[in-house]
């Protein structure tokens, strides 16, 4: 049965691996050049508050101007690079189900030769183990690999962000919504979700084609949902009360008299993720409303950047700001909890396809 897997599956592996192949040539074509830039910024050597700077300096420059001949005017190396192996890695679960898993049993469905393979000598639980097992292993270790490579490749890119540098395309922290889901260890997750969400459209619909679809439909609404709803509940987040300027929040109202709280850092806490922000009054409730003696204040408002008069006006109502935050030590915690999120749904998922296989379709 392995050997049978290995010679229907041989050519989707060849492809794969001359991607991984490709993938790997195209990034180690600018690797080199992108580390001698960072040796040459002078970060490996800084100390303190001067990091930061030198971080800016040097993601600025790497994301600015033309870094190879072949490129049109405005283009940039790095720039593309970056974004072409960031969505690549997005891209390879959900590629994953659609070529890989939905056909595998709406194939057989489709052209009626389940009912031969069904009734050998080989049950449909043995079958569907060894498929889904290989198949699947090869998808995260394919996608694992691709994250890899881009971690490899990014790795001066991902220092200078942990130091402070900013005011680049290119300085998303660890916890940002691209980062995240396509470093660590959440590729395999992915991935084993997207594979086991194809098999189960196509055994669902018994029709390939048709299972593509759903399966990249599916697949990309969960990619979507996910950094929104579903990885800020993962891990109970850490809680902080600071003031206006500790917290770099700005202060707006929304209508009326409510106002919304947008905080961006968390004080001794740096690249902490925020999830939510508002304030609260000196007794540590929630406050929404806008003091009447503060409503003049909102005319100093200019853009999203809020109002110092304002802002002094509600510290002297004793209003604060409350943050909620994943600090940066729960890095790992949120990796290893969204992964398990997604295998514990690419399992149930592989069950009901037992399920199914087994007691519908007898």
């Amino acid at each position: 049965m392995i050997w049978l897997t290995w010679r229907q599956f041989r050519a989707q592996a060849i492809t794969a691996v001359a991607a991984l192949a490709a993938f790997a040539i195209l990034l180690a074509v600018t690797e080199s050049h992108m580390a001698s830039l960072y040796s040459a910024s002078g970060i490996t050597g800084c100390h303190g508050g001067r990091c930061a700077g030198l971080a800016s300096r040097f993601l600025i420059n790497l994301s600015s101007g033309r870094t190879f001949p072949l490129l049109p005017d405005g283009a940039n190396a790095y720039v593309i690079m970056y974004f072409l192996s960031v969505l690549v890695i997005l891209a390879a679960p959900a590629v994953i189900g659609i070529f890989w898993g939905a056909p595998l049993i709406a194939r057989e469905l489709e052209t009626g030769t389940g009912r031969l393979v069904w009734n050998q000598t080989i049950t449909r639980t043995r079958w569907l183990t060894v498929k889904l097992a290989l198949i699947g292993a090869a998808a995260m270790a394919v996608t694992e690999a691709l994250s890899l490579l881009q971690g490899w490749w990014a790795a001066p890119i991902g220092k200078a962000v942990g130091l402070g540098g900013s005011a680049s395309i290119m300085s998303e922290g660890r916890f940002g919504s691209f980062v995240f889901a396509t470093h660590g260890i959440t590729p395999l997750g992915y991935a084993a979700f997207g594979f086991a969400l194809g098999v189960t459209a196509g055994l669902l619909i018994r029709r390939a084609i048709p299972a593509m679809a759903v399966t990249l439909a599916i697949f990309a609404v969960v990619q979507f949902a996910t950094p929104l709803w579903v990885r800020p509940h993962l891990v109970p987040p850490s809680r902080a009360i600071a003031t206006f300027g500790a917290t770099g929040t700005n202060v707006y109202p929304t209508g009326g008299s409510t106002m919304a709280f947008t905080a961006t850092s968390v004080p001794g806490q740096p690249g902490a993720w925020i999830t939510a922000s508002g304030g609260v009054n000196a007794a540590g409730q929630p406050v929404s409303s806008l003091p009447a003696a503060c409503e003049s204040a909102t005319q100093h408002i200019v853009g999203p950047g809020g109002s110092p008069a304002l802002d002094n006006c509600l510290a002297s109502h004793g209003i604060r700001v409350a943050v909620s935050y994943q600090p940066v030590s729960h890095y790992w915690l949120l990796q290893f909890a969204e992964t398990g999120f997604f295998l514990a749904l690419a399992l149930a998922l592989a069950w009901y396809c037992y399920w199914r296989l087994n007691r519908r379709l007898s």
